[in-house]
């Protein structure tokens, strides 16, 4: 499901039902960092001696530690570039909505993650319908939305509502993206919390490219943003990638909608079978997306 680009060109895969973190270098060598396949579980550890139990969102800090969900272990994992595996926040199976320090938090299906130069770890808490944050210090408190309590309501902090919020990014600015799933929209989320809808409209799924109040989505799952604020969306039951441009216009980027199946090429030539990770370079120029049911890594230029 989710996938990170390092500033060295790695790519790293979330290997859902693996149970495992993999290692893509730039030359297309694939290794097993943490984890073995078929062994879900929960432990801390060395490498294969970890175990993860759905790992499904990831990022890679600037020092190269990486900061995973642990989905159905309802908790955040940290992953050293050695493969040594600590567990950041939240309790193994003890789903929840408190905040506090590390593992006295609780979350409830986390999906999304992203991290600030500062150390800051932000979480979309999926089944929440929440944005945590925690801090370097490790403590744990909401940013966004309200534990249990789902909508659509735009606004700041507490008074925001999400509906299954999935994929995040974060940019330059500390301004995060959120593909908020179960509305069929994009959000963004100032640094002080303030969360407006960036494209498409609650509640009215579609394809349409165009404006953004006037774009529709169906089902988006993943997000990434460029260095030039261009931000890229994996539009899961469309079957597409799209962009959202600076200015807010939305265009299809790859596929065809409901166009399923496995195909290369160019723009609506390509075919992806459900679309869910997204991780585009710095520079715009190659998109990398988990497309899960063909069960490859699939990359755009």
């Amino acid at each position: 499901m989710g996938i990170a680009l390092a500033a060295d060109g790695t790519l790293y895969v979330a290997d859902t039902d693996n149970h495992t973190i993999r290692r893509v270098t730039p030359a297309g060598v694939v290794t097993t960092l943490a984890g073995a396949a078929g062994a879900k579980g929960s432990n801390d550890g060395q490498g294969g001696a970890a175990r993860f139990n759905h790992p499904v969102g990831i990022a890679v800090a600037a020092d190269g530690m990486l900061y995973i969900t642990d989905a159905d272990n309802h908790t955040i994992r940290k992953v050293t570039p050695a493969g040594e595996v600590t567990t950041l926040a939240g309790q193994v199976g003890r789903k929840g909505g408190a905040d506090g320090a590390g593992r006295t938090a609780a979350f409830y299906t986390p999906h999304g993650i992203a991290v600030g130069s500062d150390g800051t770890v932000y979480v979309s808490d999926t089944e929440n319908h929440t944005l945590r944050r925690i801090s370097a210090a490790g403590e744990v408190g909401t940013l966004a939305g309200a534990a249990g309590q789902k909508g659509s309501t735009d606004g700041s902090g507490s008074a925001a509502r999400f509906f299954h919020p999935a994929g995040l990014a974060l940019d330059a600015t500390g301004t995060l993206y959120v593909a908020d799933n179960g509305n069929h929209t994009v959000r963004k989320v100032l640094p002080a919390g303030t969360v407006t809808t960036l494209a498409g409209q609650p509640g009215r799924s579609g394809s349409a490219d165009g404006p953004a109040s006037a774009a529709r989505f169906d089902w988006p799952n993943g997000v990434s943003v460029d260095a030039q604020g261009v931000v890229y969306v994996t539009d899961c039951a469309n079957a597409t990638v799209r962009r959202i441009s600076p200015a807010g216009e939305v265009s299809t980027l790859a596929g065809r909608v409901h166009g399923w199946g496995y195909q290369d090429g160019a723009g609506p030539d390509a075919r992806f079978e459900v679309p869910l990770g997204i991780a585009v370079e710095a520079s715009g120029a190659t998109v990398f997306v988990t497309d899960a049911k063909n069960q490859l890594i699939r990359c755009i230029r």
